[in-house]
């Protein structure tokens, strides 16, 4: 609630907060034309072709602010037999439906689904600083939403959105201050990209022996995985206090699902207990590559019966080798050769049949040069995505002082 006595010099109170005072309030539809989309008749093929970009939700989704390419592209007649609406480049799209709050700025001429409310800016105000303050309304428009089968967003109530509009020249400074970090975050995304590039290729190289590494010359045999691991389960009575109960997902990558557990919530008496660098597999899913090795935080969590546990041999199983090993599509292929086949998704795997599984991977020492390798990739990387999550962070805190006028730019 804001205090009627209270005063700030160089503001004043609004229904919206307190705003500088050359700020002014004003309602989406004061600051462009809105527009909406359409869809055509899909089996018309006359109505598809490459003459427009046509967006739809799913699209956005990829673009980090200006969108270049759609999927699908919607012809002259297409338009014309729908209500898609064809608009300059330039113009915010909105979702307003199913991912409501998303948006983008359309790089080209463009058209959208009827998901969209699709904002043609005025000149009276700048694209980029509407396009960043709409970025803070993704809540406000999903509390306006309605709808028993699916959320969406009115145009009326669209319009009638009230935002804090500075003078252009203001809008133009912050504009180009947060475009300066989202240069800055997407260079940093795309070295990530490239980084996680070379290291796929370098395990695609390594892991398969067509790279070696230099001192290294003694063939690769291949043996069943006994050889390397042993089944350790390690059974305990259910606690009486809440407990972190450890899963995996499938297409995890070798990551684990994560969750604390109150007794009551857990039907099974009888649970296993991890240790960090255990391997273990989920029976059900194993097909699906739901594979992971135990990590120091998680250490300790508990298992249900449907997640063997096995140890690596000394000196003959290296944890941070297989730890890549088991994302290798080649692995997983295996592990869907000893899934059997069954009902939907109903396809558990055999614990005496992992350990029969055969592979082809080098000794000991050369598993531990081979990780060392790929393990100090994946710390550049995880370094790089720590940088990129600090970058977007504070852009996040910048916008939140910039778009509501608690702190100014000299223009």
């Amino acid at each position: 609630m804001l205090d009627p006595k209270e005063k700030r010099l160089g503001y004043k109170k609004t229904k919206l907060g307190w705003i500088p005072n050359e700020w002014n309030i004003l309602k989406i539809n004061d600051v462009g034309k809105v527009v909406t989309g359409g869809t055509p008749n899909t089996n018309q093929k006359e109505y598809w072709n490459n003459d427009h970009l046509w967006f739809t939700p799913s699209d956005i989704n990829l673009f980090l602010k200006f969108a270049d390419s759609s999927k699908r592209r919607i012809s002259n007649e297409g338009l014309k037999n729908s209500s898609a609406t064809l608009f300059p480049k330039g113009t915010i799209m909105v979702c307003t439906r199913a991912t409501i709050g998303e948006l983008a700025i359309s790089k080209y001429e463009a058209s959208t689904n009827q998901g969209f409310k699709n904002l043609i800016v005025n000149d009276k105000n700048d694209v980029e600083y509407i396009f960043y303050l709409l970025r803070q309304y993704k809540n406000v428009l999903i509390k306006l939403s309605s709808g028993s089968t699916f959320l969406e967003l009115s145009t009326n109530d669209f319009r009638t959105i009230k935002l804090a509009i500075p003078p252009i020249q203001e809008q133009k400074a912050i504009a180009n201050c947060l475009s300066t970090w989202d240069i800055a975050i997407e260079k940093q995304t795309q070295l990530i990209q490239a980084k996680q590039t070379q290291k796929n290729a370098l395990m695609q190289q390594l892991l398969t022996g067509k790279k070696r590494l230099p001192g290294f010359t003694e063939e690769w045999e291949e043996k069943s995985l006994t050889y390397f691991l042993e089944y350790t389960p390690r059974p305990i009575t259910k606690p009486n206090i809440p407990f972190t109960k450890l899963g995996i997902r499938s297409h995890c990558k070798g990551t684990f699902q994560n969750k604390n557990f109150k007794p009551e919530a857990i039907a099974i008496d009888k649970l296993f207990e991890v240790k960090k660098n255990d391997l273990i597999v989920n029976i059900t899913f194993a097909w699906e590559g739901a594979i992971a090795i135990v990590k120091q935080e998680d250490d300790g969590g508990l298992v249900s019966h449907r997640f063997p546990t096995y140890t690596f041999k000394k000196n003959i199983g290296s944890s941070l080798f297989f730890e890549q090993f088991i994302k290798t599509k080649r692995f997983r292929f295996l592990l869907e050769l000893i899934s059997p086949g069954g009902a939907g998704r109903n396809r558990v795997m055999s614990k005496k049949d992992f350990l029969k599984l055969k592979i082809t991977i080098p000794e000991y020492k050369e598993q531990t040069a081979i990780a060392n390798i790929l393990n100090t990739a994946d710390k550049e990387i995880e370094l790089l995505q720590v940088q990129l999550q600090q970058l977007q962070q504070q852009k996040k805190g910048l916008m939140q002082q910039l778009l509501t006028g608690k702190k100014r730019l000299k223009y």
